[in-house]
């Protein structure tokens, strides 16, 4: 058996995606992500698996979209994120995970690729049989997912820094470093700016994310 995991903040304005801006306003980058982690948990949702976790933090009281949000949260796992910085989040998110799943394989994403498809997951997590990891490096230098055989192994996070041009390669060799082998994925963008945005959305046109990107004017839904 098998687990989506999806490592997702709740979508709060002046607080999510403030890089879009000023393209965006702090309302419409919130809407876009929004709409990323909304399209991103239906190809959660469609994948052939056990299910969904979403290790979660942040209110959907303040988020945009906080009804349609609440309606998927429902058919999903939700556990609340803990640890003082992002590498201890995504390690402690495998960990609880494994925890109560135990024995089963996880990949997981973040909110950052509303491009991936329920083939991407499945895709990932059917390496793992010849594998220990999969990892699908970012454009940008970090990764959109981490696959893993046995999710514990995910506690070598703590030792990696984000937000980096060169957090994949380091994660790769973190992987290796502790025996692990590695199968790698599809190389995705992640949507951190509005270039990415609009690229993404240009790429993947119809869903929430493209019709979000749409509204700020730069790209046709």
């Amino acid at each position: 058996m098998s687990r989506v995991l999806v490592v997702a903040k709740a979508p709060v304005a002046g607080r999510a995606k403030t890089r879009l801006s000023p393209a965006a306003t702090p309302d419409q980058a919130a809407d876009i992500a929004a709409a990323a982690l909304l399209d991103t948990l239906d190809a959660a949702l469609s994948t052939t698996c056990g299910g969904v976790v979403v290790a979660f933090t942040g209110s959907l009281a303040d988020a945009a979209r906080g009804h349609e949000l609440g309606a998927l949260l429902r058919r999903c796992t939700v556990i609340p994120q803990r640890g003082n910085d992002f590498p201890q989040r995504l390690a402690a998110a495998h960990a609880d995970t494994a925890a109560r799943f135990p024995g089963e394989t996880v990949v997981q994403i973040g909110m950052d690729t509303p491009q991936v498809t329920p083939h991407d997951l499945a895709d990932a997590l059917a390496r793992l049989t010849d594998a220990d990891a999969a990892l699908g490096f970012a454009r940008d230098g970090g990764w959109w997912a981490l696959a893993l055989r046995d999710p514990r192994a995910a506690r070598l996070l703590r030792g990696v820094a984000t937000s980096r041009a060169d957090t994949g390669e380091r994660t790769w060799a973190a992987l290796r470093a502790h025996g692990l082998t590695v199968a790698l994925l599809d190389v995705l963008s992640d949507v951190d700016t509005m270039v990415d945005a609009v690229a993404v959305a240009m790429s993947t046109p119809g869903g929430r994310f493209a019709r979000a990107v749409a509204e700020v004017g730069l790209v046709r839904s």
